[in-house]
């Protein structure tokens, strides 16, 4: 199989550098800059990418370029800070600009370069850069300009370097797309042989190499990516996995019972399942911290997953849902990332267990696993399910968290989501959920005055979480949605509807 190395200098597109070249069948695999070149020849790229990043190649500590990189004889495209990075080593001469350039800009490219052909002689291409290219190095020329940046595409077309000032990774450049798809296959000549159906023969023998004849345990939670991975592993080593289920009381309207009979009944995998609500809730009480609900329902879930598990003989393995951005974020040149929130994951499970990690999904984006779902034939109401927070309803509720309002918002989320999925929105956005408010207020109803809870709704648009718009959904849903749960849900009688997007708000409310 083809690969593309993306080496990443901290900017904040390289992911979707990955994801574009992937999009184009040909696997790709983001590592940090300073990636060791042992490492880096025995992943043995066929094309290597060099991201842009925040940093000046004039800054005393800039992130650096191995040069050995370039004795590999793979074609190389710069990006940004990528092609700064290389002209500074290679003669160059790179200059701060006298007009930064942020946002849209007219590109005007030179359409006899391969990286250009096929590419209009005049696009939109998406700027981001305070740095520019004074002097292009000895074996380079000028294959695109735009009207601050004279140096803005330069190539050597015998060494098969490339660099592009501006990023073609970005939906606003017009011709992006075009542009890698040129250098992934007429300048490095690359195979699309990047699939979901060939990586799921893959994976199944990686499984079964790695497990051999050990016992598998796996968290379930019912999302997407333990439904798939679990389904994944099924296939590769049978009876082999057993499942875990904890309730922890924070659940949607009949999510344990749908769990249930959807493993056992549907996919006949084994699963232990337990009932821990009132151990959970009592946890809970008088907590009203979101930060500490968290880490509160973390920590138990941890406790209970472990007690269950003690009473699976001969388990060897953990398996977890990890995908390829919780990978990137870990290696990341830039870190981890400021915490806005906890997550809730298996944490030190692994290693408090003496269990050895099986991750099949740690290679994939979200789409891309949603696509092997598919591939395992998973129904599209479960591959394409909207994300469910670990701590369930418990973030849901603003303030402490009790039987009633829980009762309550199990109600007005159901009537939610079943409006939602009948006028076929469903599938159209990336959430759409219901927020409890620690707030009443005054209604009439009949000619009785009530004083009861109002209800947020969120809805939004995103890709991948990290950013998100409110949806505007159409007035006469949302109106249908407000008088079902009104009428229906005894205890609420306002509803309200969200447009904060992220940033500066966050998708959930805690």
């Amino acid at each position: 199989m083809d690969k593309v190395l993306i080496l990443d200098y901290g900017s904040q597109y390289t992911q979707l550098i990955a994801r574009r070249i992937r999009e184009q069948n040909v696997y790709s695999e983001i590592q940090p800059f300073n990636y060791g070149i042992e490492k880096i020849r025995a992943f043995a790229p066929k094309a290597i990418v060099l991201s842009g990043g925040p940093a000046s190649v004039l800054g005393k500590d800039a992130p650096d370029l191995d040069l050995k990189i370039l004795e590999l004889g793979v074609p190389i495209l710069g990006i940004c800070y990528g092609i700064q990075l290389l002209a500074h080593h290679l003669g160059g001469k790179v200059l701060p600009s006298s007009k930064r350039e942020y946002g849209r800009a007219i590109f005007q490219a030179d359409s006899k370069s391969a990286l250009f052909q096929g590419v209009k002689a005049e696009s939109v291409a998406w700027m981001s850069h305070g740095d520019s290219l004074d002097k292009i190095p000895a074996g380079f020329h000028k294959i695109g300009e735009s009207e601050n940046t004279p140096f803005c595409a330069i190539a050597n077309p015998d060494k098969k370097i490339y660099g592009v000032q501006f990023h073609p990774e970005v939906v606003h450049t017009e011709e992006g797309t075009k542009i890698l798809q040129n250098f992934l296959f007429k300048i490095s000549a690359l195979k699309p042989d990047w699939n979901m159906a060939a990586f799921l023969q893959t994976e199944k023998e990686k499984i079964r190499a790695q497990v051999g004849k050990g016992k598998v345990i796996c968290g379930l939670s019912g999302g997407v990516d333990s439904t798939v991975a679990a389904m994944l592993i099924h296939e590769a080593i049978g009876d082999q996995l057993e499942c875990i289920f904890i309730n922890n009381g924070l659940l949607r309207k009949d999510e344990a019972q749908k769990v249930q009979d959807t493993f056992r009944g549907h996919f006949k995998i084994k699963l232990h399942y337990v009932d821990a609500s009132k151990r959970f809730l009592d946890k809970l009480k008088g907590v009203i911290d979101p930060e500490q609900k968290r880490k509160i329902i973390g920590n138990e879930f941890i406790y209970v997953f472990e007690e269950m598990a003690k009473g699976i003989q001969d388990a060897k393995f953990l398996a977890q849902g990890t995908l390829y951005p919780d990978v990137i974020e870990s290696v990341s040149f830039k870190g981890p990332s400021a915490t806005i929130k906890s997550h809730h994951n298996v944490g030190g499970l692994p290693e408090r267990m003496g269990l050895a990690l099986v991750e099949p999904l740690r290679e994939l984006f979200k789409d891309e696993v949603r696509e092997l779902g598919t591939q395992l034939g998973i129904p599209k109401l479960l591959t394409h399910r909207q994300p469910f927070p670990g701590p369930g309803l418990a973030i849901r509720i603003i303030g402490e968290v009790t039987e009633p309002d829980l009762a309550l918002l199990r109600e007005a989320d159901d009537i939610l989501g079943n409006e939602i999925k009948a006028s076929d929105w469903y599938y159209q956005v990336w959430q759409a959920f219901a927020v409890l408010l620690p707030i009443k207020t005054v209604g009439v109803m009949g000619d009785e005055r009530t004083y009861e809870n109002v209800l947020a709704i969120r809805c939004v648009s995103s890709l991948d979480g990290m950013t998100a718009d409110w949806v505007p959904l159409p007035p006469d849903l949302l109106g249908r949605i407000s008088n079902r749960i009104i009428n229906e849900v005894r205890g609420i009688n306002r509803v309200v509807y969200d447009i904060s997007s992220k940033p500066p708000a966050t998708i959930e409310w805690e």
